[in-house]
Parts: structure tokens; sequence; C-alpha cells
């Protein structure tokens, strides 16, 4: 079998050194050293540390869509439930991690966004498609009476992804999965409840 490519050695290497360290801790020379490559092998292969980001990014976003379809898309499950699945598919994995590492997109819209505007674009595109397909099963669950319509679908699903980003956050400082139980617990007692059947007069 052929060796992998260097680009590949700095990418599997450099997504870990960017998950632990953040877009301003991690730097080319700990990206090279982690890859075991020569320094002058990331400048041959990316032009520079906002491209090489960019596509850890998009690998991260890659994984986290195919966690999304595995929760969102399973039929089994009521709307609501599925929302819920999906959020504990996050906490289990944050937690198999030692709750150290937390979510990539978050971490970047805090660090990366305001240095550079490709990784704010990109961004911005991502939570995009983030979005959609959690304001779908949202309206789906609405639509069952599972979840209150005071809210258009995808006001909530912002909301959902925007707080869920703030715990995962509280999570890394606790070293705790305390932040994400708590927003699981209010949020589906609260805003994603679901509406008291009206009593027959």
């Amino acid at each position: 079998m052929p060796k992998p490519s260097l680009r590949e050695k700095l990418l599997n290497a450099g997504f870990w050194v960017m998950y632990g360290k953040g877009y301003l801790g991690a730097g080319i020379r700990d990206i090279a050293a982690a890859a075991d490559a020569p320094l002058g092998s990331f400048t041959n292969h990316f032009r520079s540390k906002e491209d090489f980001a960019v596509e850890i990014l998009d690998r991260f976003f890659a994984e986290t869509r195919e966690l999304v379809g595995q929760a969102l898309n399973d039929t089994s499950l009521a709307p609501r439930a599925r929302l819920r699945r999906y959020l504990d598919i996050i906490t289990e994995r944050l937690e198999s991690r030692g709750f150290v590492y937390g979510c990539i997109i978050g971490d970047f819209s805090l660090e990366a966004a305001p240095h550079s505007e490709k990784i704010r674009a990109r961004l911005s595109e991502v939570f995009t498609e983030w979005r959609a397909p959690f304001a779908a099963t949202i309206a789906e669950a609405q639509k069952a009476g599972e979840i209150d319509k005071a809210f258009a679908p995808e006001e909530l699903a912002e909301f959902l992804l925007s707080s869920w980003e703030g715990a995962i956050l509280r999570m890394k400082v606790e070293r705790s999965a305390a932040p994400l139980e708590r927003f699981k617990s209010i949020a589906f007692a609260t805003v994603f409840h679901t509406p008291p059947h009206k009593k027959k007069k």
C-alpha cells in the first residue's frame, strides 16, 4: 500500500493540534512536529495556516454532519426525541474525550472569526447548513404537537445550536457533563416542551 502523503499526515495530526490548542494556540511548527514532517512541507501543501484551518473545519463538520444524520434521520424516534438524541450522542462523544475537547465550530467562532474573513465566511456557511436539518425536525415536531409553535423552526434551531455551543464551552471549563445536562434539562422543559393539551369544555 502507498504511504500516506505528507499532506494527509499534516491534516490528520494537525486536526488534533488545532482541536486541542485552538486556532491561535496551534502553530505551524506544532502541526509539523505532530505529523513528524519537515516544517517546509507545510508551506508546500498549504498557502497559510488560515487555509489549513478551513480544511480542519470542513473535516470536523463532515464528522458532525454524520452525527446529525445518525440522530435526526432515525425515524424510529419521534421528532422531539431525535433532537434530544443528537445532544446525547454529542455528550457521549465529549465524555469519551475527557471533556477536554469541545467543538471546533464553536472554538473557531470565538478565536478565528475575528482574525480571518475566510474562516468567518466558512463558519457562516457551516451554521446555515447545520441549522437546516434541525429546523426541519423542529417543524416536524411542531406539526405533531410535540413542540410549541410560538417561535419559527429556524429561530428555534438557531437557539438550540447557539445555546448548545455555550454549554460546551462551559463544559470545557468544568471538565464535566454538568453544563450539557443542565442545558438539556432546562431546554426540553421550557423552549422545547410539549404544549399541554387544551381541556375540553
